[in-house]
C-alpha cells in the first residue's frame, strides 16, 4: 500500500493540469473517463488550466519528477509525430528543468571532497549551467587553469524515483493480471530493467566509468568526442568532467549559420549508433538533443560531442547477430527469413506456422515500402511489426527495449537535422559490411585466438573431465536402467491387478448366478452370517485390491 500516496499525487496532478483535455487521443472514455472527470471537478477553476495544452503537459511532467521528465524527453525527439508547439515545449525538458539552490553547490562540493572547495577549484559558479531530471551542472576552473563542469545529483531525488518505480510495478502487475496480452508483454520485467537503469543513473561513479569507456571506444575518432573525466575529484554524487564548447544539436539555426553540413551530420549520427551497437556492443542510450552537441569548427565533416553517459546499453553476441540479421532481412524484404529468425530466436513459439507469420509480415511491410525510403519511419515500421508479431504470441524482449527506444531517438534526431534522411540507405551498407566481416577468416581466426588461452588452461584437466563425463554417463545409464526396471515392475503389477479384478468379477458373477439356482440357493441360505460376510469381503478385496 506504500505506493497509494504517490498514485494519488499522479492523479491529482493530472486533474489539476487538465491533462485529459490536452489531446483527444489521450482522453479517458467510458466509466474510467466519467470517474476522472468527476475527480477533476475541484480543479475546474485552477489557474494551471489557463495555460495552453502543451505548456500544461510540460509543467505536469516537470512536477511529477525524473521518470516523467524522461518520458517527455523521449517524446521531444520525435518532432515528426508531434505538433510543433508541443515538440518545442517538451524540448525544454532536456536541459532547462528548474534547478535547485538548496543546499548550495559549494556545500555539496565540500561535503563530497571533505575539504574547502577553494583548495581544489579556483572558481565555482553558483548559477547552474544546465539542469535536467536527475542532476544539474555548474561551471568551475581548476587551479591549473583547466575549465571543468561539476555535475551533482538533485537532493532527495532517489526517494521520488523509488516511489514512482513502485507505482509502475503495481500497474505492471495489474496489466499482467487483467489485460489479455499483459503476460506476453512482460511489463514487470521491463519495469525491473528500467529500475536498474535509472538507479544506476544516480551513481555518478558509474556514469564516469561509462564516459571513460565510450571515450576509449572513439579515441581519435573524427565522428564522436567524449569529454575527459577527472577521477581524482569525482565521487558517487559528484562528477567532474572537461568542459566542452559545442552547438546544441537541436539549434538548427546556429548550425546553418556555421555552415555545418546537416545531411552529413544526420548520416554520421546513424553511423555512430550502429558502430556502438554492432562493433562495440556499448551504446549511449540517452541520446536526446540535450546530451548531444556539435563541434563548431568542423563544418564539412561534422563531429558530435556526447555528454551524460549515465544510461548505457549493451547487447550479447546472440542479440547482436539476431538484430543484424533481422534488419538485413527487413531491408531486403525477405519476410520468410524474418519469420524464421523470430522462431529460431524464441521470440515466437516454436510451433508457429512460418508461412502464416511470413504472410502477416508481408501484409504489413509491403504497403510501407511502396513509399519513397526517405518517407518511411523506421520507428513506425517497428511498431507495426511488433503489433503484427503480437498476434503470434511474440513476447517482449526486455534486453532490447532500451535499444528500440534509442533507435527511435536516433531516427527522430536525424529527421530533425535533415528531414530527407534515408535511414535505410545509411544503415544498410553498415549492416552488410558487418555481416561480411563477421564471416571473414580474419574475424574467425581472431575469435579462435581469443579462446585458445582458455582451452590451453583447461587442457591439463581434460582427462579428468573426460573421466567425469564417462562416469556421469554410466551413472545416468544405471539410473535409466533402474527407472526402466521400476516401470516394468509397475506395469507387471498393474497387469496382475487387472487379471485379479477380472477373476473376481467372474467369481462374483458365478456367485450371483448360483444364488438363483434352487439347490445352491438352499445351501447358501443355510450358511452362517459370518461365512456370508467373509465371502462378500473376499469378493470386495479381489475386486478393489491393486
Amino acid at each position: 500500500m506504500s505506493h497509494i500516496p504517490r498514485l494519488l499525487k499522479l492523479v491529482n496532478t493530472a486533474a489539476r493540469y487538465g491533462l485529459d483535455q490536452v489531446s483527444p487521443q489521450i482522453r479517458p472514455r467510458g466509466i474510467s473517463g466519467a470517474l476522472f472527470r468527476l475527480w477533476c471537478l475541484p480543479w475546474a477553476l485552477s489557474p494551471a488550466r489557463r495555460q495552453p495544452p502543451e505548456v500544461r503537459l510540460r509543467l505536469a511532467l516537470q512536477e511529477l519528477g525524473p521518470i516523467y521528465i524522461k518520458f517527455g524527453q523521449l517524446l521531444s525527439t520525435r518532432r515528426d509525430f508531434l505538433p510543433p508547439a508541443l515538440a518545442d515545449e517538451l524540448q525544454s525538458l532536456q536541459d532547462k528543468v528548474p534547478g535547485f539552490s538548496t543546499p548550495s553547490i559549494q556545500s555539496i562540493v565540500e561535503a563530497s571532497l571533505g575539504q574547502p572547495w577553494q583548495e581544489v577549484f579556483a572558481t565555482l559558479e553558483t548559477e547552474a549551467l544546465a539542469s535536467a531530471s536527475v542532476a544539474q551542472v555548474h561551471c568551475a576552473t581548476l587551479h591549473s587553469g583547466e575549465e571543468v563542469v561539476i555535475k551533482v545529483i538533485r537532493p532527495g531525488i532517489e526517494k521520488t524515483i523509488v516511489e514512482d518505480i513502485q507505482v509502475l510495478k503495481w500497474i505492471a502487475s495489474l496489466i499482467e493480471r487483467f489485460v489479455p496480452l499483459g503476460r506476453r508483454l512482460r511489463p514487470r520485467e521491463v519495469v525491473d530493467d528500467y529500475e536498474k537503469i535509472i538507479l544506476d543513473e544516480l551513481n555518478l561513479l558509474a556514469e564516469g566509468a561509462n564516459a571513460s569507456q565510450l571515450r576509449r571506444n572513439f579515441e581519435h575518432s573524427p565522428k564522436l568526442y567524449v569529454p575527459r573525466v577527472y577521477w581524482e575529484y569525482t565521487r558517487a554524487n559528484m562528477l567532474v568532467m572537461e568542459r566542452i564548447y559545442g552547438i546544441p544539436v537541436a539549434d538548427i539555426a546556429t548550425l546553418n549559420a556555421r555552415g555545418i553540413n546537416l545531411k552529413r551530420l544526420a548520416e554520421t549520427g546513424v553511423e555512430i549508433f550502429f558502430t556502438q551497437v554492432f562493433n562495440h556492443s556499448f551504446f549511449h542510450a540517452d541520446m536526446h538533443p540535450g546530451n548531444i552537441f556539435v563541434a563548431p569548427d568542423k563544418a564539412e565533416n561534422p563531429q558530435y560531442i556526447a555528454i551524460d553517459c549515465a544510461i548505457i546499453g549493451s547487447l550479447s553476441r546472440d542479440d547482436q547477430q539476431y538484430l543484424a540479421r533481422n534488419l538485413l532481412a527487413i531491408f531486403k524484404r525477405d519476410y520468410r527469413k524474418v519469420a524464421e529468425l523470430h522462431v529460431e530466436c524464441g521470440w515466437v513459439p516454436r510451433d508457429t506456422r512460418v508461412h502464416e507469420f511470413e504472410s502477416a509480415m508481408r501484409a504489413v511491410c509491403e504497403p510501407i515500402f511502396e513509399k519513397p525510403l526517405k518517407d518511411i519511419s523506421f520507428g513506425y515500421l517497428l511498431v507495426q511489426l511488433f503489433r503484427t508479431a503480437g498476434r503470434f504470441n511474440m513476447e517482449v524482449q526486455p534486453s532490447l527495449v532500451l535499444l528500440q527506444k534509442t533507435l527511435l531517438n536516433v531516427e527522430g534526431l536525424g529527421r530533425q537535422l535533415y528531414p530527407e534522411l534515408d535511414l535505410w540507405t545509411t544503415a544498410l551498407p553498415f549492416l552488410e559490411d558487418w555481416n561480411r566481416r563477421r564471416m571473414q577468416p580474419k574475424t574467425l581466426f581472431n575469435a579462435l585466438k581469443d579462446n585458445v588461452p582458455d582451452w590451453i588452461e583447461q587442457l591439463p584437466y581434460l582427462p579428468q573431465l573426460m573421466i567425469d563425463t564417462l562416469t556421469q554417463a554410466q551413472q545416468l545409464s544405471t539410473i535409466n536402467e533402474n527407472l526402466q526396471r521400476r516401470l516394468e515392475a509397475e506395469q507387471a503389477r498393474e497387469r496382475a491387478s487387472r487379471q485379479r479384478r477380472r477373476i473376481a468379477g467372474f467369481g462374483l458373477l458365478l456367485l450371483s448366478a448360483a444364488a438363483l439356482i434352487p439347490p445352491f440357493n438352499a445351501l447358501l441360505a443355510g450358511l452362517p452370517l459370518w461365512a456370508a460376510g467373509s465371502a462378500v469381503a473376499a469378493v470386495y478385496l479381489l475386486c478393489f485390491n491393486r
